[in-house]
């Protein structure tokens, strides 16, 4: 007689028992259980439940009640409230408004100028954005003397019998001599009058005219030098702004230039301590608050608050770098942080625009509607004034510039080459002649020696290099780049996190000789375009995402791994597909996304500004064309750069001819109200700090940074940090 089976038995001797061999079951991301313990939770669920956002209403409540007691204590001393309900104590007991504008600084930081100002003030105060150090040598004895603009050597040496036409290279005559032909092309087919043999005229001028020499005490307009003890250990170890330039070339003890600000971001170039950098821009603001705004003692900074502009197409390292600075370091009271063209649209009063910045050494372009930047139209181009500086003075000594010693690295030749720029540079055809200038070279410990000279083309070509940036000097932009300040990296992955935008891709591409991403989504090789920057989340849509056949949320951020050199036409899944013999490549998203960031840390972001214009129009319309037609009827050209007679009225030109469809609405115009277009961001952010307190919440105290940190700028900005 068989026995009884057992049930287990039988499910094993059927084949129905259970058998678990640890193995996933699908490749499909597993969604956990819901914990139903902590379901019905509030944690986290309420604004007041954020420290960034219950602490300035803790701190409104606490000067409710305050002003409250304070009113109830006057009265009952019979004294007026008038004057009491807005009012606090600062530390030496002096009582100030707690919107008071004289309590307000604001701070533009330039790679060649400070402008720094409170609320209370019409325009700010332009300070050169430099510190002194005491060296071994200064700047223009290093490298045995190396002049700036460099010189073509043989041998080690500039031969003695070389013509200046030689001194800069074949590559640069030949684009010198293109650009002139193709200007006079331009000037006949305008029925202005060509002279032949202008060139001619002018070179054979400039070598024959010796300088005139002016005794010093008969110099009227004779710079005042920065003096310096006798006693070389009594010499300060730094000297920051206006005084900084004007230290003569031999001082004793030596002095050195340091320019912590280059192209937009931090200077690597030249330093090679992080601390050393933090330092000196850490003196710089406080020199500058000491001298510029009375400010003596930084314990009297608690009391202040101070709107701080920011790039456009920031990187968070330098946004961190310099809230700290302020804050930890200067100790003010509250910062808030301001986007560049955003604030130029505040000074301008202009509610939708496309703001064209030309600065010293960048140039932004970025389209502001409705009070906010439009992400993918912000464009950061590493070239500007000094650019044009620089290439004029290059112009200059290939037409036998009389003063054919100029070099930009002396401090006084640098003051020279700026006012000769400034004074002479335009972009209005018919200034296209020959015409005669004079101008008086001042030197420490020299007589004044007054040089005259001729000019023809050079005086429009040097500023027409922003249309066509080929003929700037590029090879030390980015000379130690990321060497001394690390990039910014996700904090969970370990991915580049800096924002990046769709223009600047293009520009990007553009630049480094490839083609231009395909309608915005994909990179040259196919590949989705990295966002750095948080986009705005689209609407769930499930037929979308069916008919896409996508097999990964797009909320991952590293996906699934995928394999290379398969049949599937999906690259995202982790399933091999296809044949067994071929090796399976897998796919490290954070390190292609690493890898990517230093292949565009690379290139160096330049493209002609009349197409860079458009390129950022044309992300920050999104197809819709009613925006586009607004945002080029809006241009307003602002910084330094812009100052060029005749600049916009080219650049209106060169879009027309770009866009001819569009002729009647492309309208490039300076800032409203007779503004200097320098001061422009600046007045921005004084009118933005200007605001009610109650509602701005991005003010960031110094009790909030010191709990969390940067973590704030999440809840604090208001553009996606």
């Amino acid at each position: 007689m068989v026995g009884k089976k057992s049930g287990r038995a039988q499910l094993r001797e059927e084949g129905l028992a259970r058998t678990d061999n640890n193995l996933d079951l699908t490749t499909w991301p597993q969604v956990n259980m819901i914990n139903q313990k902590n379901y019905y939770t509030e944690f986290l669920k309420r604004d007041e439940q954020y420290l960034a956002v219950r602490y300035p209403q803790e701190e409104e409540r606490a000067r409710m009640v305050r002003e409250a007691r304070d009113k109830d204590r006057a009265l009952a001393q019979g004294v007026s409230t008038e004057t009491t309900a807005e009012e606090g104590a600062d530390e030496a007991g002096m009582s100030y408004s707690r919107d008071d504008p004289s309590r307000l600084v604001v701070l533009h930081v330039g790679s060649q100028n400070l402008r720094i100002g409170l609320g209370t003030d019409a325009l700010p105060k332009s300070i050169p954005m430099v510190i002194a150090r005491r060296w071994q040598e200064n700047e223009s004895e290093e490298n045995d003397g190396e002049p700036s603009p460099k010189r073509m050597k043989i041998d080690g040496a500039v031969p003695a019998d070389a013509l200046p036409e030689k001194w800069f290279g074949d590559d640069f005559a030949d684009q010198y001599m293109a650009m002139s032909s193709e200007l006079r092309t331009r000037m006949r087919s305008n029925k202005r009058r060509v002279l032949p043999n202008s060139k001619d005229l002018v070179t054979n001028f400039n070598r024959r005219t010796p300088p005139e020499v002016i005794s010093e005490h008969n110099d009227v307009n004779r710079i005042e030098w920065t003096e310096l003890p006798r006693d070389p250990k009594k010499a300060p170890e730094y000297v920051t702004g206006h005084e900084a330039l004007r230290i003569p070339e031999k001082s004793n003890p030596r002095y050195k230039l340091f320019w912590p600000i280059r192209n937009g971001t931090f200077n690597e170039r030249d330093y090679t301590n992080r601390n050393q950098l933090y330092h000196d821009i850490s003196k710089i603001f406080e020199e500058a608050f000491r001298t510029q705004l009375g400010i003596t003692k930084l314990k009297e900074l608690a009391n202040y608050k101070c709107v701080f502009i920011i790039p456009d197409l920031y990187e968070r390292v330098y946004v961190t770098m310099m809230l700290d600075i302020l804050i930890r370091d200067l100790g003010l009271g509250k910062v808030c942080l301001q986007q560049e063209s955003l604030s130029a649209t505040f000074g301008a009063g202009y509610g939708i625009a496309c703001v064209v910045d030309i600065g010293a050494q960048k140039t932004s372009i970025c389209c502001v509607d409705e009070g906010l930047c439009i992400e993918d139209s912000r464009v950061n181009l590493k070239m500007g004034g000094a650019d044009v500086t620089e290439t004029f003075i290059k112009m200059m000594l290939y037409g036998h510039f009389p003063y054919s010693d100029m070099n930009l690295k002396r401090r006084y030749d640098f003051l020279l080459a700026e006012e000769l720029k400034q004074k002479f540079c335009s972009m209005d055809e018919g200034s296209v002649t020959v015409q005669t200038w004079d101008f008086h070279l001042r030197a420490s410990g020299q007589d004044t020696r007054k040089y005259t000279f001729k000019t023809y083309d050079e005086t429009m070509l040097s500023a027409m290099g922003l249309f066509k940036p080929s003929i700037f000097d590029h090879s030390r932009k980015l000379e130690g780049r990321r060497k001394v300040v690390p990039r910014s990296v996700d904090l969970y992955d370990g991915s580049p996190n800096d924002p990046i935008s769709q223009a600047q891709i293009t520009v990007l591409d553009t630049a480094g000789g490839k083609s231009a991403s395909v309608n915005g989504t994909q990179e040259p090789g196919g590949t989705p375009a990295v966002q750095s920057t948080p986009q705005r989340a689209q609407p769930f849509n499930l037929l979308s995402r069916l008919n896409e056949n996508e097999n990964t949320p797009r909320s991952s951020v590293a996906g699934s791994p995928a394999p290379e050199g398969t049949g599937t036409p999906n690259p995202d899944r982790d399933t091999p597909m296809g044949d067994a013999d071929q090796p399976l490549v897998f796919r490290d998203p954070v390190l292609e996304k690493t890898k990517l960031a230093d292949e565009r840390d690379k290139i160096v972001p330049v493209m002609p500004l009349d197409q860079a214009v458009l390129e950022s129009v044309t992300q920050g319309a999104r197809g819709d064309d009613r925006k586009l037609r607004d945002f080029l009827g809006g241009i307003m050209l602002i910084g330094g750069g812009s100052k060029t007679p005749g600049l916009g009225a080219f650049l209106e030109t060169r879009l027309r001819e770009l866009r001819p469809y569009y002729g009647k609405e492309i309208l490039v115009g300076p800032p409203p109200r007779e503004f200097d277009p320098q001061v422009v961001i600046w007045k921005g952010g004084s009118v933005f700090g200007r605001l009610s307190p109650a509602g701005n919440d991005s003010w960031i105290s110094k009790t909030e940074y010191d709990i969390l940190g940067s973590r704030l700028l999440n809840n604090k900005c208001m553009f996606a940090w």
